[in-house]
């Protein structure tokens, strides 16, 4: 038997090809010294605190906002299929959602799709107004990263 959950009005999708191979991306999501050179919208910064990156491990961080306001996360992974996919479940303090970053490999590119699944439709229209463009510009600071670190 077969459930599928609607996932309609509940969830943010974000798609970017980058001009690497699938497997340079994945390493700039799966090592800390990477992901947090780039992680978060134009502006923040990031001090981590724990990342244990496989399934069921923790990853707690700070984000530094340009407004001088620090956010508190935690998020828990729950899949890593290397070099293909990442699933981790973000709760609170904040906004609680599931991320699925799928890496496509298309020759030399790679097709990032970012989704955002939340457990509301009025959480997800809360955030949406501004995630999109955040997940945009998180997108744009991974593509500098790795133009000057990884290519």
């Amino acid at each position: 038997m077969e459930i599928v959950l609607n996932t309609i009005n509940r969830e943010i999708v974000n798609t970017r090809i980058f001009d690497v191979p699938h497997y340079v991306l994945f390493e700039a999501w799966s090592h800390p010294e990477h992901l947090a050179a780039w992680w978060g919208p134009k502006g923040f910064t990031n001090t981590f605190h724990e990342f244990d990156f496989k399934s069921g491990g923790i990853w707690k961080f700070t984000m530094h906002g340009p407004d001088g306001i620090d956010y508190q996360n935690k998020s828990v992974f729950e899949e890593i299929t290397k070099p293909e996919k990442i699933v981790f479940t973000h709760l609170k303090p904040m906004h609680k959602f599931r991320v699925t970053a799928t890496f496509d490999a298309l020759g030399p590119q790679t097709k990032l799709i970012f989704r955002m699944l939340f457990e509301s439709v009025e959480e997800c229209e809360r955030v949406k107004l501004f995630v999109i463009d955040a997940n945009e510009e998180n997108f744009d600071k991974l593509e500098e990263y790795i133009q000057k670190n990884l290519k």
